[in-house]
């Protein structure tokens, strides 16, 4: 697929949209098309995909181990997304479960255990050797007195990419621990925005994030023949309902083009 065939639709598109938006797309042969990518959004909970990338990478430096059991404590419940905060106080997890439970059901008690156990100093090193120019963790799930003191986590499109190539291709992971991350984001749960229109003939590794005013997605969009890198960020919109749907149909494009091929 050339990119450059839907360029033009989206960008009607989003043009239309009431609110920021940014998006990337790229192929697996480097084409790309991008509008704002560069600017940095609030994250919400895209900012728990360089999270679980310097999980695996501190469980193959032994820092961690996988299969090292956790409990959870009440003081480290959060609300919002997820389940743990809905079972009782007596479930016993290992830390892998909860880097999964933090990217398919974006659970936001295992995001701040994990915060937690691999250290925000470390986590914001892996952005940086990761080459994110706009990313930075600076307050758990939740975190609102953070946010009123003008702490908060943000991502921009471009960085988002970034991630998901170091979690398809590249060095910066071992193979082993690529494969387990994808899997992870195969079984994602929240599908309801990029691959929301999508049909038979692609399997789509993805994550949500959304906040009140915030609404995003990511996916890495595989068919037999072909590879597709995408993030759609969007804030300040009058319609979360309207952001969800322009989102859907950007995934429908991509989805659209690769299958035409």
């Amino acid at each position: 697929m050339t990119l450059q065939t839907i360029e033009h639709d989206i960008l009607a598109l989003v043009e239309t949209f009431n609110g920021r938006i940014a998006y990337k797309i790229e192929n697996g042969i480097g084409d790309t098309i991008g509008y704002h990518e560069n600017e940095s959004f609030q994250s919400a909970s895209l900012i728990k995909i360089p999270m679980i990338i310097e999980g695996y990478r501190q469980s193959e430096q032994k820092k961690i181990y996988l299969n090292q059991p956790v409990t959870i404590p009440p003081s480290e419940v959060t609300g919002g997304s997820g389940v743990l905060h809905v079972l009782s106080n007596k479930v016993f997890l290992t830390v892998e479960d909860l880097l999964t439970l933090m990217i398919t059901v974006s659970d936001n008690t295992s995001t701040n255990m994990m915060m937690n156990l691999l250290g925000f100093e470390e986590i914001n090193q892996c952005i940086k050797e990761l080459g994110l120019k706009n990313t930075v963790l600076e307050r758990k799930m939740q975190d609102f007195k953070a946010l009123k003191e003008g702490r908060d986590n943000t991502i921009s499109a471009e960085d988002t990419i970034t991630c998901l190539k170091a979690i398809h291709t590249g060095n910066f992971l071992t193979k082993e621990s690529r494969e387990k991350i994808l899997h992870v984001f195969d079984n994602q749960q929240l599908r309801d925005k990029l691959p929301s229109l999508m049909g038979r003939g692609v399997k789509v590794a993805s994550k949500t994030g959304g906040i009140r005013g915030v609404a995003h997605d990511c996916a890495i969009i595989r068919s037999e023949t072909q590879t597709v890198y995408a993030a759609v960020l969007t804030e300040d919109m009058k319609s979360e309902e309207e952001s969800r749907q322009v989102i859907s149909k950007i995934g429908k494009m991509i989805y659209d083009d690769m299958v035409a091929e």
